[in-house]
């Protein structure tokens, strides 16, 4: 968890709400919008946040171990911990319950509905700067666009309501620890949403733009909705990048393949350490996003890459990916040479591939049944394919490292 080394900021993730108005089973947070849980799709934007937080996550009891796998599933999950507990039976019982996980560190807390899956990254951004810089509650909110009416009992309308006044809120909500923290412990009813409850202890909270895409998915509908979004924006933005390369051995250099070191084995000769899987991976994740190949981008006329690992091509090709608007889905590699045998580290290789990028790698190995330069050992190939896609409405705005 070394990215999130004392961070100041917690994400509250409301998870716990049962799918009874989606006519589903499973519980709200464990429906799936795209082929992924709910969940999932809303931790793509709680990890691109552009500052360490701290994720706190309320799921249905027995849900923890699945909402566990389902967060390392997520691009950047890897590198965090999120705290998972139970919810309560209410959302104020949820959230303070999770007020107790708290890190010292801690001194703005936002609150989010798994239930908003697509609401951007920037949001939650805008809103904890906000709170920082007000040291005050702050929700994000959409003007009215409809006219609205007041009735009485009998549903006849007894005046329009001034929608110049009203703003329709979402979340993230977000407040200063202390606050929000007193709110609840001075709470004497239960409230609708945390803003409320916050109020109604006496405290400020003003509201600044929100999203159209932070609405709410609680009916079959809306989950439709955002389906369609989603499959919208995704279809019109996957590209796909093929990159090679080639490398001889050599037995004066130790070997760096996959980004490991392989003891024991002949290295390969090149300009860097010769890692023909992680430039590969490099050549076709630049070949998708059109930002050029491996020589032309780092050049071997650099001194800064002379015997550079794997790893640091990958990190660098993920930084130009992400200011260009990218993001790696996933990436496959076939390994072409008569040693090492990779098969036998093939799990540790792709785990250490994939905790770099964000997403999955799979590598696969072969030999050339003795053809060619590879079939007579002289050195060894690797051919990489690499999805990518621009970042979707539910991805960070400001993906950082």
């Amino acid at each position: 968890m070394n990215p999130q080394i004392n961070p100041r900021v917690a994400v509250i993730l409301l998870g716990a709400g049962n799918g009874t108005r989606l006519g589903r089973n499973e519980p709200k947070a464990f429906v799936h919008l795209a082929g992924r849980p709910t969940l999932s799709r809303a931790l793509e934007s709680v990890f691109g946040m552009a500052e360490p937080t701290q994720v706190i996550i309320t799921v249905p009891k027995s849900y923890g171990p699945i909402a566990k796998q389902l967060a390392r599933s997520v691009p950047g999950g890897r590198d965090r911990e999120p705290v998972i507990i139970v919810g309560g039976s209410t959302r104020q019982e949820s959230v303070a319950e999770a007020l107790k996980f708290l890190e010292s560190s801690i001194d703005v807390v936002l609150v989010h509905d798994a239930a908003r899956p697509l609401t951007p990254s920037l949001v939650f951004d805008s809103v904890a700067a906000e709170v920082r810089s007000s040291n005050a509650g702050v929700v994000p909110g959409l003007p009215v666009a409809d006219t609205i009416k007041r009735t009485d009992d009998n549903s006849q309308i007894v005046e329009t309501v001034d929608r110049s006044v009203l703003m329709a809120v979402q979340t993230p909500q977000g407040f200063p620890r202390d606050q929000l923290v007193a709110a609840h412990e001075a709470a004497q009813e239960e409230h609708t949403d945390d803003s409320a409850l916050v109020a109604a202890a006496g405290f400020p909270v003003s509201i600044i733009a929100g999203d159209p895409m932070a609405f709410k998915i609680t009916t079959a509908w809306e989950l439709r909705r955002a389906e369609q979004l989603f499959t919208e924006s995704a279809a019109t933005s996957i590209r796909v990048g093929t990159g090679t390369d080639v490398h001889a051995y050599d037995d004066t250099k130790p070997l760096w393949l996959a980004g490991l070191h392989w003891p024991d084995e002949v290295g390969l000769r090149g300009h860097s350490d010769g890692d023909v899987v992680a430039h590969a991976i490099c050549d076709a994740m630049l070949s998708a996003a059109k930002l050029g190949d491996l020589g032309s981008v780092f050049g071997t006329s650099d001194p800064k890459f002379e015997d550079a690992h794997g790893d640091v091509f990958l990190r660098e090709t993920l930084f130009l990916m992400r200011e260009a608007g990218f993001e790696v889905g996933n990436v496959s590699v076939q390994l072409i040479g008569n040693h090492p045998m990779v098969s036998r580290r093939r799990v540790e290789a792709e785990e250490f591939l994939s905790g770099i990028l964000g997403a999955s790698v799979s590598i696969a190995g072969t030999t050339s049944d003795a053809l060619g330069f590879t079939g007579r050992g002289e050195g060894m190939a690797a051919i990489a394919t690499a999805l990518v896609h621009a970042r979707t409405v539910a991805e960070a705005t400001h993906n950082r490292e």
